[in-house]
C-alpha cells in the first residue's frame, strides 16, 4: 500500500497512526493479561465442566477488557483508572514489604506505629522502657521492649 505521495507504508507505520490518539498498555491492562495466562493456564487443571465453563469465561472477559483498554481514546479515564490501580498496588507492595522487613530484622529491631499519625517507626531492639520521638509528627511517646 502507498500513501498519498506514492511512499510504500510500512506495517509498523500504519500500526503507529493507528494507536495514535489510544491509551496502549499500561499496568492495569498488563494485570489482566497476567490474570488471564494464570487463569487459563490454571482452567487446564480443572477437570469440573461448570467451574472450567466460569473461568473461561472470566479468562475471555479479561483478554477483552485489556484489549479494550488498550484501544481506547478515552485516555483521561483510563489514566485516571490506571492511577487508582497503581496506587492499590502500592499499598500492597508496601504491606509485603514492611512484612518482610519486619521478618528480616527481628533479632535487631522492633516495629511499632505512632499513636498519632500512625506511622510505622524501626527501633533498635534494646530492652527496658523508652521515650521515642516520631520524626513525621514530633509526637513523643512511651515505649516498652
Amino acid at each position: 500500500m502507498k500513501d498519498r505521495y506514492g511512499r510504500k507504508i510500512s506495517f509498523k507505520e500504519k500500526l503507529i497512526s493507528f494507536m495514535y490518539g489510544r491509551n496502549g498498555a499500561d499496568a492495569l491492562g498488563n494485570f489482566a493479561l497476567i490474570l488471564y495466562l494464570v487463569l487459563s493456564i490454571v482452567n487446564g487443571f480443572i477437570t469440573s465442566l461448570v467451574a472450567s465453563l466460569i473461568i473461561s469465561l472470566l479468562c475471555y472477559g479479561l483478554l477483552i477488557y485489556s484489549f479494550f483498554r488498550m484501544l481506547s481514546r478515552n485516555v483521561t479515564a483510563r489514566r485516571r483508572e490506571n492511577q487508582a490501580f497503581c496506587s492499590v498496588g502500592r499499598k500492597v507492595r508496601d504491606f509485603f514489604r514492611l512484612a518482610r522487613n519486619k521478618w528480616k530484622d527481628r533479632k535487631t529491631h522492633v516495629y511499632v506505629k505512632c499513636p498519632s499519625c500512625k506511622n510505622t517507626l524501626r527501633l533498635p531492639k534494646q530492652k527496658g522502657e523508652h521515650t521515642v520521638k516520631c520524626p513525621c509528627c514530633s509526637e513523643r511517646f512511651a515505649l516498652k521492649v
